[in-house]
């Protein structure tokens, strides 16, 4: 099913990895603007590739990246690698040191009706467009989306564990979050790990603006190219893949934001609500995180000065209308769309993915602040989403709402650079992996 292949990645050279805590940089839909601003004053930082600024920008950062390029300022690797890459982190509440392990390559490009990979929520056509703008005009896969691949044996986390006693570099990145960099040159390795991925559906866990511009782009040059054989850079797309498995694999909630409802009232909405859920009041607002905690179909809700645990009533389960299996009905996510946002606030559910109403804010703090302070009319606090919860929609090939995972940590960027351009993608020694 998955080919994935490895790749001779672009990286910057000796010198700068020396300060590599100055080139790497979030990603662009979650880098915050004085992030921004403070990774533009770098050079040669990965943000001014990633998400470039000012009047023809995305022209800007392909000729930044040809100068970069000729100024030696970037290197590409001699010989096609997997590159390995670590993650240490802790959680809130928590000294327990955690380890997401995985690998970067590249992915062929599939269309989403050969189920090869799946998704699990829809994208956003402006974010779409503008990947596949800087795909295209700098031929350059700037970051690994993120993958999942299902292995019970964890046969490739011991091919990992032993590179990563030799890492190339590290960086303690925005997230606090220690990363490790390492590479694989061994021709049995790599063989083998593309022959255990060979049989296996992959899950696209973050990224899937990224991976629908390449998509799109595949598409695009296929149908202009006479000569299509299949084996052209823009076939494959830059993918981190990580271990649905592992332990240290988590989904982090993101809360719901409501704002700009013509004749919001309070009142009028817990009178809504009532008709579907058992309502409770909660004296202490920050308290709301641990009394929805491992409970079905519960959420929390701010409103003005006031914090409330909203549970649904077990018999209005079955009065969900939406055309899914009931398996996907009685996600709390369906739950929390259908009743809450469609039947309580108006906002109908063919409208939600694009509404102007809704935001997404992962902070439970930034929420509070947000309604107490008046810039948002309530919020709704969900609970964190299992891996086992993101599996049984994508093999049932529904998505999810819009922003309804946030797999943590983040990928960071800077590491590595994917190129699809033909005279810097094939190589000489492919042909020692077929």
């Amino acid at each position: 099913m998955a080919e994935i292949k490895p790749l001779r990645a672009w990286r910057y050279n000796s010198d700068l990895q020396k300060d590599i805590d100055k080139l790497v940089s979030p990603l662009f839909d979650v880098v915050s603007e004085s992030q921004r601003e403070a990774l533009y004053q770098e050079d040669y930082n990965s943000i001014h590739l990633s998400v470039p600024r000012g009047e023809d920008s995305i022209q800007g950062a392909a000729q930044r990246l040809i100068q970069w390029k000729k100024d030696g300022k970037l290197k590409q690797d001699d010989l096609p690698a997997i590159y390995v890459y670590y993650q240490y982190f802790t959680l809130p509440g928590s000294d327990k040191e955690r380890i997401r392990k995985g690998f970067i390559a590249n992915l062929r490009v599939y269309d989403w009706d050969e189920k090869v990979l799946l998704r699990h929520e829809n994208t956003m056509p402006y974010s779409v467009s503008d990947r596949m703008d800087i795909l295209d005009l700098t031929q350059l896969n700037v970051s690994p989306t993120h993958g999942l691949y299902t292995d019970s044996n964890h046969e490739i986390e011991k091919y990992l564990d032993e590179a990563i006693q030799n890492p190339l570099y590290e960086t303690e990145d925005y997230q606090g979050v220690r990363d490790v960099f390492s590479v694989i040159h061994d021709v049995e390795i790599i063989r083998r790990i593309t022959e255990l991925l060979n049989d296996k559906q992959i899950i696209l866990a973050d990224g899937h603006h990224r991976y629908e511009g390449s998509l799109l782009y595949k598409k695009e040059r296929e149908k202009n190219n006479p000569d299509h054989t299949g084996n052209e850079g823009y076939n494959y797309h830059l993918m981190y893949f990580t271990n649905t498995e592992a332990d240290d694999l988590r989904i982090l909630p993101t809360h719901r934001l409501v704002n700009g409802l013509q004749n919001f009232s309070k009142s009028e909405l817990l009178k809504k609500l009532d008709k579907y859920f058992f309502i409770k009041p909660i004296a202490e607002a920050s308290d709301v995180n641990e009394v929805i905690l491992g409970k079905q179909w519960a959420f929390g809700l701010l409103v003005e000065n006031e914090a409330y645990k909203v549970r649904l009533k077990p018999e209005m389960i079955n009065q969900i209308s939406w055309d899914f299996p009931q398996a996907i009905k009685e996600l709390d996510l369906t739950v929390m769309h259908f009743f809450i946002f469609e039947k309580c606030l108006g906002i109908l559910g063919k409208n939600q993915r694009d509404s102007t109403n809704l935001t997404f804010e992962r902070n439970f703090t930034k929420c509070l602040t947000s309604v107490t302070t008046g810039k948002s009319q309530c919020a709704i606090i969900t609970k964190d989403i299992s891996i086992n919860t993101v599996k049984e929609v994508c093999y049932s090939g529904y998505t999810l709402p819009q922003k309804s995972t946030y797999f943590y940590p983040k990928v960071i960027c800077g590491f590595l650079f994917g190129s699809i351009k033909e005279d810097e993608f094939n190589s000489f020694f492919d042909e020692a992996f077929q």
